[in-house]
């Protein structure tokens, strides 16, 4: 099957005020980079051919942080100018995606978000033929969240955010996960339709899922579990829980590379640390700053190194704390 064209439209302006913070929120950092980085690295790992990047509030940081870092990315910035809602963003970048033939439409606020995931909706869309396709997830509590609408036959109906929906519809627990990929002639033109008549008088991009089954098109659903791949992280809890879930992600692939960790969930190492075979790290190992650990090596617990070069066989005691170090071969730290 042919790859068609596909730009990434990630959503970046808001100001994020339940993270209560001067900074913008897709850049407070959750397992050592800007959230916004994490989304960027993911689109990148899949098919997709371009990205834009919408910005508005403290833009010139945002785009900066995009720009000047050691790994620079390349992104189309969009400025979205008026706060006008999702839909008002996404067509602000409609210039930015004028060669492609998808859309794919995410928040810049959804670090934990896979690139398998996202590369599995891509082949399901071109499978199904389907003009647009949603991923969903489904909630214990979905306070907060748009409720999919479905219709008898089980597909999209429409999305109705929660401060539009009845009582009855606040009791639907499937919810837009906000990934959308979209056929870009029938996305830009449906926006143009959208109006404001809702209780933020804002442009929902949500409008488009009932344009399309009004208009008889094939809309699909992607749903997807569990559920913390794709929440978007809107407070410094959700923060902290993101950080933890990335960190826990990145210790399994390392114990899986035949390093063993005793209490994994509060062990953090770096990603740009590098851990030898046959490492045993104890509860409460801290390993950053691009440290080299070499094979055979024991660290006790709550030992912090930091920018360290630790030879095979060493060994060092708990609670040891090393900077900028480097340590012998099968020597002992006690």
């Amino acid at each position: 099957m042919k790859t068609p064209n596909i730009a990434a439209v990630i959503l970046a302006a808001g100001k994020g005020t339940r993270m209560k913070s001067k900074k913008a929120k897709v850049l407070h950092e959750v397992f050592f980079k800007p959230m916004l980085h994490h989304l960027l690295d993911t689109v990148i790992a899949t098919d997709m051919q371009q990205t834009a990047v919408i910005v508005g509030h403290q833009r010139e940081q945002v785009l900066a942080s995009l720009r000047d870092g050691p790994t620079p990315y390349d992104f189309t910035p969009v400025v979205q100018r008026e706060q006008l809602g999702t839909g008002h963003a996404v067509l602000c970048a409609a210039s930015a995606c004028k060669d492609a033939e998808l859309v794919m439409i995410l928040c810049g606020d959804t670090p934990l978000i896979r690139a398998e995931t996202l590369q599995a909706m891509i082949d399901r869309h071109q499978e199904s033929k389907a003009v647009l396709s949603l991923m969903t997830t489904v909630l214990d509590d979905p306070f907060g969240y748009g409720r999919i609408i479905s219709d008898a036959t089980g597909r999209i109906a429409e999305i109705v955010e929660q401060k539009d929906a009845t009582d009855k519809q606040q009791t639907i627990q499937e919810i837009n996960a906000g990934i959308y990929l979209v056929d870009r002639k029938f996305l830009f033109s449906s926006l143009q339709q959208v109006g404001t008549e809702n209780s933020q008088g804002e442009v929902y991009l949500t409008d488009i899922v009932s344009i399309a089954t009004r208009q008889g098109h094939r809309v699909e659903k992607f749903v997807h579990r569990p559920a913390i791949d794709v929440l978007g992280v809107n407070s410094r809890v959700e923060l902290a829980q993101a950080h933890h879930e990335l960190q826990i992600r990145h210790n399994r692939m390392i114990m899986l590379s035949g390093v063993t960790m005793y209490g994994p969930e509060n062990i953090l190492i770096s990603p740009d640390c590098q851990i030898g075979q046959d490492v045993v790290l104890h509860a409460g190992v801290q390993i950053t700053g691009a440290s080299v650990v070499g094979k055979e090596v024991e660290i006790g617990s709550g030992a912090v190194l930091y920018n360290c070069q630790i030879g095979a066989g060493a060994v060092i005691r708990a609670n040891a704390v090393l900077r900028n170090c480097t340590v012998k071969e099968g020597e002992k730290i006690r």
